[in-house]
């Protein structure tokens, strides 16, 4: 069976014996002969994407070396088809792994994204394996959306300039009555132009569709559903997006009942691809199909058979969409894996599905949210350590090598944190930064677009502005480049002993360091602060100055500035061990008066007496943030949550320890007695 790569090749032979292009053996003495046509994709004004395309008019070349020199400043940050490198303006691109060779007459599209400032003119002169190479010359302009059939470079090039993608979710997406009923606003064509201005190409907006659909045998999609769902696409059209929809909470309200109702299920799930593929047969190919949203089964036999159910799904999706003419034809069509995990048995029954379908417009897809105890703040996951960023590249590598490497292009469906889902706060503020920061550039170098993901958490659907601009800045500054970053946001002095240095370890991630800014002053190096390797160290003397009448909280507010990407900063904070009151309440309602003293609290661990673990999660004594516990900070008080108490044994006492981000501890006692609390300092 023909892999996509074999697709390719002889999708090629074919079109050049068509167009009357023989083919030659090679000759006894290599001669290099060879064309260029270098054509932009896109361009924002700071932002850029390109096809180039080598054309052998010589004898066969095995590997081929394409180089070239930029006439001003731009710099390649997204590259396929090929190893890229950059050093300066010159460019060099070697042939992948699975594609070394380049025949007689045969011709290879590779394609890019990019940034750059001022004017971007594109290259003119070409070397292949250093020989210079005819240019088809002119102004390169901007290359239309295509009408034709793409080829499996397309579906790379179209998915590189999908990036940097968004969510509109817990809209059209919502389980109620209409999409209001999730709490966000009607959406508005104002509110995608604005995401536009954001700087995202790219737009999923997931679809449910069972509280829409009526019943058997026809399943007929409520005519107003289906057309708002179409006003909404051709409105995110109409701004310039790639758009993506798809089939999404219906996959765990009565699709994961397939293993026990198949032909209920397929039938049903069927009838709304045949409706959905008719509404949009004529639209844009910027318009893209995903087959279902996280798949789930309930009742399975196992492993087995969910890859059998989901194959079944993806399969019957591909066919319909497929069969039902006009730009379905050839319309990119999104498969994603069970659960859409990056596991390395999920990604490999997906290879297998695409394997069989031999579909050059196809494209996986998984989801990303972290190393869970990290995402959701449980079991001391509280930094963005080594276990976590090992986590986040074993995914990306395992979804590479199996897809991107192959030359099927993959979309991180939704990216971020689980413990988002209630607000951005569950997660240390610094530690969420390092997380996004190397996503986006680990993203990068694995080819991968990105769609993060939006329940209404982040960008106000009204105001139009950002809930944490700076967790923004840093995520979009990785859609290009990489930033330093430190060891941490913060450097605390206790207000009851004298000031001394503090050191923090920068994280230089391939910039280099350039200063330290306070407000719009430059601290001095040597007598403000010092520099040796990685490790910048604050004078006692500096951090005085700055401390000022050292009141509890943040005292001054630094700037680490590097070479490139956003500037990391520095809270500096005066605190002392927070102290704690005995308090009495209900398993309901239980707060415990805290007087923070300028510090923040990072988790709470929980035992009994005996060292066995209490509360919810017992295999570790690291309670979740929010879900069993969660600081205020305005009303002084520490809640423990009735998801906490659920799982504390009655008439036990347990024994808290609170851990803050300065390093202090405080131990706390809390008796649990029927539906009765009291709590009391150690």
């Amino acid at each position: 069976m023909k892999t996509l790569r074999s697709w390719a090749l002889s999708a090629v032979a074919a079109l050049l014996a068509a167009i009357g292009v023989a083919v030659s053996s090679p000759a006894a003495h290599a001669v290099v002969a060879c064309s260029v046509t270098y054509a932009k994709a896109w361009d924002n004004g700071s932002a850029f994407g390109a096809n180039i395309t080598i054309n052998n008019l010589g004898d066969p070349v095995s590997p081929w070396t394409l180089g070239y020199a930029w006439p001003g400043d731009q710099q390649v940050t997204q590259g396929w088809g090929g190893t890229w490198t950059q050093s300066g303006n010159r460019v060099s691109v070697a042939a992948p792994s699975y594609a070394q060779g380049l025949g007689t007459g045969a011709s290879v599209t590779i394609g890019f994204n990019g940034s750059y400032g001022g004017t971007n003119t594109g290259p003119t002169a070409f070397t292949v394996n250093g020989v210079a190479c005819g240019d088809t010359g002119g102004t390169p302009t901007p290359t239309p959306t295509p009408t034709s059939t793409p080829s499996p470079g397309d579906a790379r090039a179209v998915v590189a300039a999908m990036q940097p993608g968004w969510n509109l979710g817990n809209s059209l997406d919502a389980t109620g009555a209409d999409e209001t009923s999730w709490g966000n606003p009607r959406i508005t064509a104002a509110l995608l132009r604005n995401i536009r201005a954001q700087g995202f190409n790219s737009i999923r907006i997931p679809v449910t569709w069972g509280q829409h659909q009526g019943g058997a045998p026809g399943y007929t999609i409520n005519a107003t559903h289906m057309n708002r769902v179409k006003e909404v696409v051709d409105w995110a059209l109409a701004e310039g997006f790639y758009v993506m929809i798809n089939i999404h909470h219906d996959s765990w309200q009565w699709i994961q009942n397939m293993p026990g109702d198949r032909a209920n299920v397929l039938a049903r799930y069927n009838a709304i691809w045949t409706q959905i593929a008719g509404t949009f047969r004529n639209s844009s190919p910027k318009l893209l199909f995903e087959s279902v949203n996280e798949p789930t089964f309930t009742g399975s036999s196992g492993d087995a058979q969910n890859a059998t159910l989901l194959h079944e799904l993806n399969t019957s999706f591909r066919t319909i969409v497929r069969q039902s003419g006009g730009d379905n034809a050839t319309r990119l069509l999104v498969l994603p894996t069970l659960h859409t995990s990056a596991d390395q048995a999920r990604v490999d029954e997906l290879v297998s599905t695409f394997n069989a379908m031999n579909d050059p417009n196809l494209i996986a897809t998984v989801h990303f949210y972290g190393y869970w105890p990290f995402s959701v703040n449980v079991a001391g996951g509280t930094r963005f350590d080594a276990t976590v960023q090992q986590d986040l590249t074993g995914a990306f590598d395992r979804v590479h090598n199996a897809f991107t490497a192959r030359g099927i292009p993959v979309i991180i469906g939704e990216y971020g944190l689980l413990g988002f889902d209630r607000h951005t706060g569950t997660i240390q503020q610094g530690e969420k930064l390092k997380f996004f920061e190397f996503l986006g550039y680990y993203a990068r170098t694995k080819q991968i677009t990105t769609m993060l993901w939006d329940n209404g958490q982040h960008f106000n659907r009204t105001s139009f502005q950002w809930a944490d601009p700076e967790l923004f800045a840093q995520i979009k500054s990785s859609w290009t480049t990489r930033s330093g970053t430190a060891s941490s946001d913060q450097v605390f002095n206790a207000r009851s002993s004298a000031i001394t240095s503090k050191t923090l370890t920068l994280n230089l991630n391939g910039t280099s360091f350039a200063g330290i800014r306070h407000g719009s002053t430059d601290l001095v190096r040597g007598s403000d602060y010092t520099v040796s390797g990685d490790q910048l160290t604050f004078t006692a003397s500096a951090l005085t100055r700055l401390t000022g009448s050292r009141a509890y909280g943040v005292n001054a507010t630094l700037s680490a500035r590097f070479s490139q990407g956003v500037p990391w900063r520095i809270d500096i904070v005066t605190y002392d061990t927070p102290t704690m009151q005995n308090a009495s309440g209900t398993t309901s309602s239980f707060a415990i008066p805290t007087a923070f003293k300028g510090d923040q609290l990072a988790t709470m661990e929980a035992k009994y007496a005996d060292g066995t673990n209490a509360g919810p999660h017992n295999w570790t004594s690291f309670k979740e943030f929010d879900v069993t516990f969660a600081p205020n900070y305005s009303s002084n008080t520490i809640t423990l949550r009735p998801a906490f108490f659920a799982e504390v044994n009655d008439g036990s006492r347990a024994t808290l320890t609170f851990h803050f981000w300065s390093g202090a501890t405080v131990t706390y006692f809390v008796t649990k007695s029927g539906t009765a609390v009291t709590g009391t300092t150690a």
